[in-house]
């Protein structure tokens, strides 16, 4: 049976497994990863809008991995329009890196949940395998957290290299839209947050390993007296 300081940092590793793998769910169920300002720039062109009437042609726009939304101006008011990802404005998208963004954060999530079980199974006994042991957890959650970062990494690139807003943005719109600003959302760091939740994991189980010295009371020596011996 595993110590109780073991026990308890198994435990609290099982549980940032468990927070790690809410994170991602709750990350890929909202449609904020990123948000923006769109500038309805054919609108603008054709009554030649000078500074302080552009405003009537800046709009806003918001999106996740499956769905978003925008607020389209175009010097007659905003017009509101929600859009879903699959399975039609996919084809305008990089098809391969969006698929694979989604692919390496249900990967991360089995691996997060993997974790979760090793951890407990460490918490409540020494198993007689290494796999089973903490080297297990480790590679658990080594592989859980790359997974998070080479999904985080490939949205990052689709958002900067790829133009994700500006093609979302310009999906099915006769005039032209151009991305005034840009910027990552609370959705997008909770999957940062949960690659970080698995750093703190390694670091758990690394302090686990330590075999901490323990700490020896010196015997008290017993006083006999001679009334002692007496009786």
């Amino acid at each position: 049976m595993p110590g109780c300081f073991k026990k308890t940092l198994f435990a609290l590793a099982a549980l940032v497994s468990f927070v790690s793998f809410l994170l991602i769910v709750v990350a890929m169920g909202t449609p904020k990863w990123v948000t923006g300002k769109i500038l309805c720039k054919t609108g603008a062109d054709l009554v030649n809008a000078t500074d302080p009437e552009l405003v009537k042609f800046i709009g806003d726009i918001y999106y996740g991995l499956f769905r978003g939304g925008k607020i389209r101006q175009c010097g007659l008011g905003g017009r509101r329009s929600k859009f879903t990802i699959f399975p039609h404005m996919v084809k305008k998208l990089n098809t391969g890196l969006h698929v694979m963004i989604i692919m390496f954060l249900c990967v991360a999530i089995f691996f997060s949940l993997v974790s979760f079980g090793f951890c407990i199974l460490n918490a409540i006994k020494v198993p007689y395998r290494a796999i089973k042991g903490p080297a297990g957890v480790c590679l658990w959650n080594f592989l859980a957290g790359g997974f998070v970062v080479l999904a985080v990494t490939s949205f990052m690139a689709a958002v900067k290299l790829h133009h994700l807003t500006e093609r979302i943005a310009n999906f099915r719109e006769i005039f032209l839209f151009v991305i005034l600003e840009e910027r990552f959302e609370d959705c997008f760091w909770l999957c940062v947050a949960s690659a970080t939740t698995h750093a703190v994991n390694l670091l758990l189980i690394a302090i686990s390993g330590i075999n901490f010295p323990k700490i020896k009371t010196k015997p008290e020596e017993a006083n006999v007296t001679a009334e002692d011996i007496m009786y």
